[in-house]
């Protein structure tokens, strides 16, 4: 289905050494930011205690956050789970004192100025836990990666396999940029949204490489650039269909979702939209740098003279 049609060619490659220039920029900024901030890891991956609150009437969370700093707990994190009425509390793990203590003293602390509060919810994460999602995450992202790299090996070429790991692994690394540097709280949610996005970058990658391989079997006497600039531009009616369907999902989560979505969300979306530059801006320009060609998929037929092969 296409909702447009683009009568002549975008000239997407003669600007390839630019976009690919401003990738290059963008990726050392945020592996800068990584390097040097770090991620703000949530509970799930510290460990630490896990509440939530009820209260009568709305929350007013700079006072809870006043109330927790005052009795000792200044590291809380505390932010409004789904309505105004429920808050939800985080309170890193400490050497000194179990899970169980801490929520008490929370809840204790909390009871002092509102005697109507109730604790709905309390979950205890463990430090060991912690350190071993983090480990069981870094080898998830490995391990998709090399199935991405694999699959596009076996279906088109080892250019094409390696551009798109390049092009998705930019998008990853960005979006671990932005959480780096705004310190957004980095959680299963997010590691998973992380995950989300290799998938979803690659099909739109494998969309625009289908396309290149078919031109170079019916657009012969093209060259590589205008028949990569054909690829694009015909597939670009699907990206916008696909894409822009994707994002009114996010969007709705991301802004009528509440806290609990939020960071998903929103490292979705920048995943989406830098899976829309990478695709397009910086997996096609990197295979013209590999020197892709029409011999990677059709072998030249060899001619016979006078009985000779040449």
């Amino acid at each position: 289905m296409e909702f447009f049609r683009i009568k002549h060619d975008i000239p997407f490659m003669s600007y390839g050494r630019y976009t690919t220039s401003i990738s290059l920029v963008t990726f050392l900024f945020a592996v800068f930011f990584l390097a040097t901030k770090g991620l703000n890891f949530g509970v799930d991956f510290t460990g630490g205690t896990v509440m939530e609150m009820h209260y009568a009437q709305s929350a007013d969370l700079n006072k809870v956050r006043a109330q927790l700093a005052a009795s000792g707990l200044k590291e809380a994190m505390v932010q409004n789970f789904g309505t105004s009425y429920d808050v939800l509390i985080q309170v890193p793990a400490k050497e000194s004192a179990t899970g169980s203590k801490i929520s008490d003293q929370v809840l204790a602390t909390l009871r002092k100025e509102d005697s109507s509060v109730q604790m709905r919810r309390v979950e205890f994460v463990g430090p060991q836990v912690g350190k071993d999602l983090i480990n069981n995450g870094e080898l998830a992202l490995l391990l998709v990666s090399m199935g991405i790299v694999g699959y596009l090996w076996l279906r088109f070429e080892w250019k094409f396999g390696l551009a798109a790991i390049i092009a998705n692994l930019h998008d990853v690394v960005i979006i671990l940029g932005f959480f780096a540097f705004f310190q957004w709280e980095f959680s299963l949610s997010v590691l998973a949204a992380v995950l989300a996005v290799l998938g979803y970058s690659v099909n739109e990658s494998v969309v625009v490489f289908d396309r290149i391989r078919e031109n170079f079997r019916t657009m012969r006497k093209s060259e590589v650039s205008h028949i990569i600039d054909n690829a694009i531009t015909r597939t670009m009616s699907r990206t916008i269909i696909t894409h822009g369907s994707t994002q009114m999902m996010v969007g709705a989560m991301l802004f009528l979702g509440g806290e609990t979505l939020h960071y998903f969300a929103m490292a979705l979306t920048i995943g989406i939209l830098f899976s829309i530059y990478s695709s397009v801006l910086v997996a096609s320009p990197l295979l013209m740098m590999f020197g892709v060609s029409r011999e990677d998929f059709i072998k030249p037929e060899k001619v016979e003279t006078d009985g000779i092969l040449p």
